[in-house]
């Protein structure tokens, strides 16, 4: 592994974390991936490309209402395997980080 493919999979696993700590206000230390806003795959499942640093640039890009073919051309992603990796992902953080805070308020309510 080079050097700058190791600081583009550092950074793309550093999203999560931030998340997880935007959202509960506590450190990411549940057995996920520290680091990540999202839950992408850092590599492409059939051929291992490297695709977890795109998404940011990608949901942001298509957000505004840009076309996601083409979003997906300027990122350089052209193999139809890593294209899907990132048109199919869906974001359900925010869904299981309901189930993570949940036990804690219990715990809470219970000691008090």
């Amino acid at each position: 592994m080079t050097r700058g493919a190791r600081s583009r999979r550092s950074s793309a696993d550093q999203a999560l974390g931030r998340r997880i700590r935007r959202v509960t206000g506590k450190k990411s230390n549940h057995g996920v991936r520290k680091g990540s806003d999202t839950i992408i795959p850092v590599r492409c499942f059939t051929c291992g490309k490297l695709i977890g640093d795109k998404w940011e640039e990608f949901a942001k890009r298509v957000k505004e209402g840009e076309n996601s073919g083409k979003v997906l051309d300027d990122l350089g992603v052209t193999r139809y395997c890593c294209r899907r990796m990132l048109l199919s992902h869906v974001e359900i953080i925010d869904e299981i980080i309901k189930f993570y805070e949940r036990p804690t308020l219990d715990k809470e309510e219970r000691t008090s």
